[in-house]
């Protein structure tokens, strides 16, 4: 049921929408927001987003934020990770690209980005270290 590390990673690198939940309070349970993200095996995970928004705050205050993404066909198999951020970078037009890239075909790319760089505002990279792993794979049920 429990992914070896190698599975668990190349999963993990595969372009699913993450969830990723960061503590904003004390007195609530996590903030959970749907995001896209990026991974190499071995590496760090990245996001990107607005740097004054709701999670970009709480990402600052708690200083770490898990990420867990899944599947349901053919087997249900998920990958959660948790860690600290070990850096915020300023954004820039080739990780919009990269990160673009990822998640949509190669002929709307260009004009995401456009509208993206245009439209939505400044964006920072935020980096995470995965520290904590939790996966699984409930084919074998």
């Amino acid at each position: 049921m429990s992914l070896s590390t190698r599975e668990r990673e190349l999963f993990l690198a595969e372009p699913h929408i993450g969830a990723l939940s960061v503590i904003e309070r004390p007195d609530r349970a996590p903030l959970t927001v749907p995001i896209w993200y990026q991974y190499t095996p071995g590496g760090e995970l990245w996001v990107r987003t607005g740097p004054d928004s709701r999670k970009a705050r709480a990402i600052r205050s708690a200083g770490r934020f898990s990420l867990m993404v899944q599947r349901t066909e053919p087997t249900v198999r998920y990958v959660s990770v948790e860690g600290p951020v070990t850096r915020t970078e300023s954004d820039s037009r080739e990780r919009s690209w990269e990160m673009t890239a990822r998640y949509l075909p190669q002929e709307k790319v260009a004009e995401f980005v456009e509208y993206d760089r245009t439209q939505l505002g400044e964006h920072v990279v935020i980096y995470m270290q995965p520290e904590h792993w939790v996966s699984a794979d409930l084919g074998s049920l």
